[in-house]
């Protein structure tokens, strides 16, 4: 079964820039369609950005366009995300989660999930 860490997250200026990482074990990275999605303090999880077995990517989330972007090494077992322009409204826990087929933005469509990380964005 395949198993998700998040890390990279913490506080962040207003502006500034961030890395996540999401690392896979337990079974092929390479197998699985990724996405990231967070959940902003009272909000509902939302799907941001996914990348399938190909490397294509899709961003879901309007607000992160041009600022947000997702990669993959599979090599390395572990799928990226790069933040920048940081807002207070990116302020969320950010979980990274695999599935089998296609990239979607349903949180129901994802079977393995990582634990999640914080990313408070204030200054």
């Amino acid at each position: 079964q395949l198993r998700l860490v998040e890390s990279g997250g913490g506080l962040v200026q207003p502006g500034g820039s961030l890395r996540l990482s999401c690392s896979a074990s337990g079974n092929t990275l390479g197998n699985y369609v990724i996405a990231w999605f967070r959940q902003a303090p009272g909000k509902e999880r939302e799907g941001a950005l996914c990348i399938n077995i190909s490397g294509t990517t899709t961003t879901y989330a309007d607000s992160v366009k041009g600022r947000f972007t997702i990669s993959r090494d599979n090599a390395k077992k572990t799928v990226y995300l790069q933040m920048n322009g940081l807002k207070s409204e990116d302020t969320a826990i950010y979980y990274c989660a695999a599935r089998w087929n296609g990239c979607s933005a349903a949180r129901s469509q994802y079977l393995n999930w990582g634990q999640g990380t914080q990313v408070p964005v204030s200054s």
